[in-house]
């Protein structure tokens, strides 16, 4: 047997430590996300085929039994919570604004051919870590806001499973903070619509139990351009 379980299970047992199981899932899809327009902020609401993912998505959540859902306030994402938790028995939902999508001012709106072109876009893609957003966030910042939203939740409910409701970006962040992955590689990492990802978190150790998992039927999204380009 390999060594490495071993050092995790001793991680996990060490005492005086938060611990608890984090999941993060994305909300379902909306028109927006197929036309690849920016919805930041805006009060986008899943339409018909992202209500029917995240149904679909409710037995691979069944087999996940959190305990308690966060949800960023945002229509989107409350709608994906509300769903989930109903086909759960209906736990507790809790809106938590530090999960809300990142701030992007007048990009949001826009289409990704319309973006590209946008020389503040252009300046931002160079250097995200230090190039704010035209709404004020640098991608630290969304990390930041994300990872103080899952350690609130881990001090307030210790030894849970937490079910975070959020999006791509602030999902990336918060991942890349507990792989120890630097932050410029966020956008390596694939956070599809309603897919789960999961951390056992103890202290400042993190086992990842898995990325971007998808309900049965929709696997095959996870190769898939997200739009057109």
């Amino acid at each position: 047997m390999a060594l490495g379980p071993f050092y995790v299970a001793q991680q996990l047992r060490k005492a005086n430590r938060d611990r608890g199981v984090l999941i993060f899932t994305r909300h379902g899809e909306t028109a927006w996300n197929r036309e690849g327009r920016v919805m930041g902020r805006q009060p986008v609401e899943l339409d018909e085929r992202g209500v029917a993912q995240v149904k679909a998505a409710v037995p691979l959540a069944r087999q996940l039994k959190p305990d308690l859902i966060l949800t960023s306030p945002l229509r989107r994402a409350r709608q994906t919570a509300e769903i989930i938790a109903a086909g759960l028995g209906d736990i507790e939902i809790i809106d938590e604004p530090q999960l809300e999508e990142v701030r992007y001012g007048k990009w949001e709106g826009m289409v990704y051919q319309e973006l590209i072109r946008d020389e503040d876009y252009v300046r931002y893609r160079q250097d995200p870590l230090a190039r704010p957003t035209p709404g004020g966030e640098t991608i630290g910042d969304v990390q930041a806001r994300g990872c103080q939203a899952v350690n609130r939740a881990l001090e307030q409910y210790p030894g849970r499973r937490l079910l975070f409701v959020s999006h791509g970006d602030i999902i990336r962040t918060v991942l890349c903070r507990f792989m120890k992955l630097g932050l410029e590689y966020f956008h390596r990492i694939r956070v599809d619509n309603v897919s789960f990802s999961a951390v056992e978190a103890s202290g400042d150790f993190a086992e990842i139990k898995f990325l971007n998992l998808l309900a049965a039927d929709n696997v095959g999204r996870a190769f898939v351009s997200p739009f057109s380009t």
